[in-house]
């Protein structure tokens, strides 16, 4: 019997050490051929993203060095980290709303291990102008920097 090729685009980019829904997201936009169909989706998730409270639009919890006004709040409960957020700037509200998707739930170590590079794998990467890549990572690192906290402040 013979088998067809796997299609070039079935293969899974699958890091071992990857959580199970960071590998689902990063899955989802991989699959996208078409860089408006990724901003497309980016869309979808800025407008799923829960309100954050005013209260909490403070300095403390603003992301520094990102054009648009970004800010993240981190609870831990039950040793896994929970975050909130919100962007006055739709695309990055929606990378905002990935980041989330993609961190809330694991644990404090489980995000302080994980690098950005999983932004090359959803193609979204070649879609960013620079500023807005750059303020990809400058939330991946606030949320980082939140989860340490967390245990700092739980110890």
């Amino acid at each position: 019997m013979m088998t067809n090729p796997p299609h070039p685009n079935a293969t899974r980019m699958t890091a071992p050490s990857r959580p199970a829904q960071l590998d689902k997201l990063v899955q989802r936009f991989a699959r996208i051929s078409e860089p408006k169909r990724r901003y497309e989706q980016l869309l979808w998730y800025a407008k799923k993203l829960e309100a954050l409270p005013e209260e909490d639009k403070t300095a403390e919890n603003k992301v520094p060095g990102c054009v648009s006004q970004v800010y993240i709040t981190a609870e831990l409960a039950d040793e896994k980290v929970s975050f909130q957020g919100d962007s006055d700037a739709q695309i990055t509200k929606g990378l905002l709303a990935m980041l989330i998707i993609a961190l809330d739930g694991l644990s404090p170590s489980e995000i302080i291990q994980l690098t950005p590079d999983f932004i090359k794998e959803t193609q979204l990467d070649v879609s960013l102008t620079p500023s807005r890549a750059n303020g990809f990572y400058n939330i991946f690192k606030t949320m980082q920097r939140k989860a340490l906290l967390l245990v700092s402040e739980s110890n």
